[in-house]
Order: C-alpha cells, then structure tokens, then sequence
C-alpha cells in the first residue's frame, strides 16, 4: 500500500513571540527530558529531541530491530490531524503535571493561551494586503512587515482566523513540537511498559507509531493504541495504517508486504526510497526546470532590444537543487541513506535522476 503524503500547515510565530516560546520551551524541554528518563521511555520517544539522530537513523534501527525480532509483526500507525486535535484541557494538565503544579503558573498559562486561542492569517492574503510580491521574497528584506504595519493594515483587514475551538496548536511555533510530545506523555508511558512486558518494540516519531511484536501479541497492542489514543482525543487514521507480517527461511527475512516507515520501506532484507518521493522530485524538478526556462527566455527578449548577447539557461542552480552535486536536497539526502543504510537498491532507485534532469534541461 503506497501510503498518501500528509497535509502539514506550518505556523510562523511573530518576531518577539518566537522568543519567548523559545526560553519557554527551554525550561520544559529540560523537564521533559528528566521525566522521560525517570520513567525509562527516553528511547522510546524520537522526534522533536536533541538525539544526534536524523530520521535515516531512527528508520535503520527500527529495520534493525525487526530483522532481529522475526518471524514478528510490524504496525506502523499515522494518528489524524495530530496538532489541529490536541485538546487544551488535557494538554493545559499535562503541561502544569511536568511543572509539578496543580494549575499552570500566570506566565505559563499566558503562553498557553497564546498558543491555544491563536489568530492566523495565510501568507499569501499577508502579501496581498500589503501589497508585497509573492514570487520575489528577496525584495521584502528580513520581516515582512513591522509591527505598527501589521496592527494599522493586517489585523483590520478582516482577514484573520481566531482559534476560538478547544482543541487544536499552530505548528511551526519553537514550542508546539515539544508540547505535542508532552500531550503524548501518558500515552507513551502506557504503551512502553507493555511493550517492555511483552518483549515488543515501541517508538513514536511525532504522529507516527511504530510496534513490532509476536504476532499472537498484535490484537492487544491494536486495541491498547487506540484506547490510550481515545483518552487524548485522537483517532488513527485508517487508511496509513501500515502492517507488515516477517518470518524467516532459510536465515533470510522475509514479509508478506513491505512496511514504510519514515519515508522508507523495508521488505525484510533490503530498504528502498517510497515510489511517491521519488514522483514529487521528479515533479518538482520538472517544475523548477521549466520555470528556469521560461525565465530565461523572459530575459532574453530583454537582453535582445538592448542589443546584448543571449545567454544560456543557467545550470548551476538547477544542479543544485536537484542534482548530487548540491549540498541539500532530496538526491543528496537519498545518497546519505544509502550509505547510512548499506542500500544498494536506493542507489539504484537514484542513478536515473540524473539522466532525468539532463534530459528534461535539454528539451
């Protein structure tokens, strides 16, 4: 099953608002971290955390674990609109258990409130009522507008969003992943221990979870993850749940169908790059290309009336962008899992990307 690509709005939080979920979200993380540890689910939980792992990493080892566990089940589980179904009370007593407190402080409760009762305004209506251009952000400088400029011209324009729910954080602010991992504290604690019981593997990567266990042991832990993710308020959602069976023959791992899991799938002896990462490079290479193009002949004309020579489509930063020979992007990141994973089928999967960027600039 090719799983479906998530739909993630990210939030920008103002200028001096940044700061101070940024100190906020120092002290909690400091907390955070000690709880976890004091109640021995530190590995358990992957995303968001100062680990000194990348999501390659935490992809390998999982694979690993599996590989080791066989014959075994693996259940990846996506839970739906994560941050938009985070429910305030829950989270408000989360957040004040962490601080040992029985009701959050006024100075926290206050970054609460901000977090929970936001306002938010898409970016491209901000442009508009400013009168900035869309397509050449370079032009606006370091902020789009001051803060006077956003109270006389933004906030009047009638076009901003109040979340006036009790449920639901912006995502993208310095502080909303660590609260999220908060939110699931509980959660994860319930599911770690039996797993620990059983002998299984438990791990979260955000809104992704993952357990391997005997396959006599998958019933309970179904019914344990969406109990536990009943009392939060969120539901799985169905169609990313993933579920691989793996037994072995003749020392060799096998499965029924290959799990995804982090942008990866593994199949019980090799791991590949998801068919659907490799159509959107392709799509957005096909994009960037043709937009190079078209900028190219836009100023061509122009050269031309001047009287100046005609210049070549500029390559470099197309190679850049969508090509090994730029330092980040998406050919680059599969060329580090591959090495990291010892994958002789994601080089494969890459090495035609090339010719495919060649062809497409040569049309």
């Amino acid at each position: 099953m090719e799983m479906v690509a998530k739909e993630r709005p990210i939030h920008y939080a103002a200028h001096m608002d940044s700061h101070i979920y940024s100190y906020y979200a120092e002290i909690l993380s400091e907390l955070y971290e000690k709880k976890l540890s004091e109640l021995g689910i530190s590995s358990s939980v992957l995303a968001f955390r100062k680990l000194g792992k990348s999501n390659i990493e935490f992809a390998k080892d999982a694979f690993d674990i599996i590989k080791m566990k066989a014959p075994c089940v693996a259940v990846g589980y996506d839970v739906s609109k994560f941050f938009q179904k985070i429910d305030h009370a829950k989270l408000k007593a989360t957040w004040a258990g962490l601080l040992d407190e029985d009701i959050l402080p006024k100075d926290h409760h206050a970054v609460f409130r901000s977090l929970t009762k936001y306002a938010e305004m898409d970016r491209g209506k901000v442009y508009e009522v400013l009168g900035l251009p869309k397509y050449n952000k370079k032009s606006i400088g370091p902020r789009i507008c001051s803060p006077y400029q956003f109270r006389e011209t933004v906030r009047p324009s009638k076009e901003m969003y109040v979340n006036d729910r009790s449920v639901g954080i912006p995502q993208g602010s310095p502080i909303s992943a660590l609260l999220s991992n908060i939110y699931m504290l509980d959660f994860d604690c319930a599911i770690a221990e039996v797993a620990r019981e059983a002998g299984a593997y438990y791990c979260r990567y955000c809104d992704d979870i993952l357990v391997v266990c005997d396959t006599d042991n998958i019933v309970d832990f179904e019914d344990l993850i969406r109990r536990e993710l009943g009392k939060l308020k969120l539901d799985i959602n169905e169609q990313k749940t993933d579920k691989a069976r793996y037994r072995v023959s003749k020392e060799k791992v096998y499965c029924d169908r290959a799990i995804q899991y982090l942008g990866f799938l593994f199949d019980g002896e090799s791991v590949f790059l998801r068919s659907a990462s490799l159509a959107r490079y392709s799509e957005r290479m096909r994009r960037g290309v043709h937009l190079a193009k078209k900028t190219k002949k836009k100023y061509n004309k122009m050269r031309v009336k001047r009287g100046e020579a005609i210049r070549r489509l500029y390559k470099k930063k197309l190679y850049a962008r969508y090509s090994h020979l730029g330092r980040r992007n998406f050919v680059r990141y599969g060329l580090r899992a591959a090495d990291i994973m010892d994958s002789k089928e994601i080089r494969r999967q890459l090495k035609p990307l090339w010719r495919r960027l060649k062809e497409e600039m040569e049309k």
